[in-house]
């Protein structure tokens, strides 16, 4: 499942789910909630968390939280169309590998770090 933060597009949560994936929105269910709480929500059951906020990125590198599965979206407005193609094959043909590292997505590049 997806734990998509409240900063994701809509039409990316839409194109998601139209592959059969289970997408929970902090958008449209829980919004405001702390990165903490997101976190933690992320952990049972396991959920890669789906974002553009690169304070994640401080979470698990600076503050060194572990168990989490980070998806961190980079690109422009204008790209939007390009990213949601990026990123539903990457869902779609190689979801499990994201679990337990910290992924950085661009239109042109996928970069990994173990968690």
């Amino acid at each position: 499942m997806i734990l998509a933060d409240e900063n994701i597009d809509h039409s990316l949560i839409e194109a998601i789910r139209a592959i059969g994936l289970e997408v929970y929105s902090v958008y449209e269910s829980n919004r405001g909630i702390r990165d903490e709480s997101i976190i933690e929500f992320s952990r049972n059951p396991p959920r890669i968390i789906l974002t553009e906020d690169k304070d994640f990125g401080e979470w698990v590198f600076a503050h060194h939280v572990e168990g989490i599965s980070v998806l961190l979206l980079r690109y422009d407005f204008k790209e939007t169309e390009s990213m949601k193609q990026v990123l539903i094959k990457l869902l779609s043909e190689r979801r499990d590998e994201l679990i337990g590292y910290f992924t950085t997505l661009t239109i042109y590049k996928i970069r990994t770090r173990k968690v």
